[in-house]
């Protein structure tokens, strides 16, 4: 029951995150306003804004002007679900799992408007620092997670390396990726050394995997501009949800554990 209970909110979130994925990229207002077809411009109903359901009733088209609605709208409102799930089914009912419940719908978000705009938005990103950080500090005191500094660690481990390399080499690296990297370093830094680690290392490997896949398949040429928030902000839920897993393994193949 609790398994329902937190899929069916996710995916009420999932809808939420559409709303925030179409519309702060324009700049447009998302806390007031009412639900409207891209295309026709007709307010949706809210019978015909029930997440999964009603694209499935609708057959995947406004009921207004019959133009088909985009798949990615059930698909983000599944992929928040999925997450407050996994997120549930690692930390149950606490601060922590509100942390990342809140960080799963942020994530979506900033993955699915990179993939449309080529950005991070600061207007998404900035606010989300000071939420996190207050969520944190009540995990803290009331006994979850470790010390007290390695949020702030974390912060300035993956902050700093993303950072580095915007440096080093701005045409490679948004600026917005670096704000984000920091973001995503406060939670790994709140969940220890090894998800950090691993959060650390799988953003950089999936955005290599990716990238020589699409210049083998020739889907991606040499100076094709590849978002690279997706891969940053995918390899840090795999280090909050299976960091410790994949660090133990790592090091018992090792013989260290």
């Amino acid at each position: 029951m609790g398994v329902f209970i937190v899929a069916v909110l996710g995916l009420l979130w999932g809808s939420f995150t559409n709303v925030l994925i179409a519309r702060v990229p324009q700049g447009m207002k998302w806390a007031n306003d009412t639900s409207r077809c891209p295309r026709c411009g007709a307010d949706i109903k809210w019978y015909d804004n029930v997440p999964l359901v009603s694209y499935v009733v609708l057959r995947g088209r406004c009921r207004s002007c019959k133009e088909r609605i985009s798949l990615r709208y059930p698909l983000v409102e599944a992929l928040v679900a999925a997450l407050w799930v996994a997120v549930y089914l690692m930390w149950g009912v606490s601060v922590t799992s509100l942390v990342f419940a809140y960080l799963a719908v942020i994530s979506v978000a900033l993955v699915f408007i990179d993939l449309d705009v080529r950005r991070l938005p600061f207007s998404i990103v900035l606010p989300s620092y000071g939420v996190v950080a207050v969520l944190l500090a009540i995990a803290l005191l009331l006994g979850e997670g470790g010390t007290w500094w390695m949020p702030l660690a974390g912060m300035g481990v993956l902050g700093g390396f993303y950072g580095l390399l915007w440096v080093v080499y701005p045409a490679g690296m948004g600026l917005g990726d670096v704000v984000a990297a920091g973001l995503l370093g406060l939670a790994a830094g709140f969940l220890g050394w090894p998800v950090l680690a691993v959060a650390a290392i799988a953003g950089p490997l999936l955005g290599g995997i990716v990238v020589a896949v699409g210049l083998l398949s020739g889907r991606l040429g040499r100076k094709t501009a590849v978002p690279y928030g997706p891969m940053l902000i995918t390899g840090a839920w795999i280090g909050f949800l299976a960091g410790g897993t994949i660090s133990n393994a790592y090091l018992g193949m090792l013989g260290v554990v």
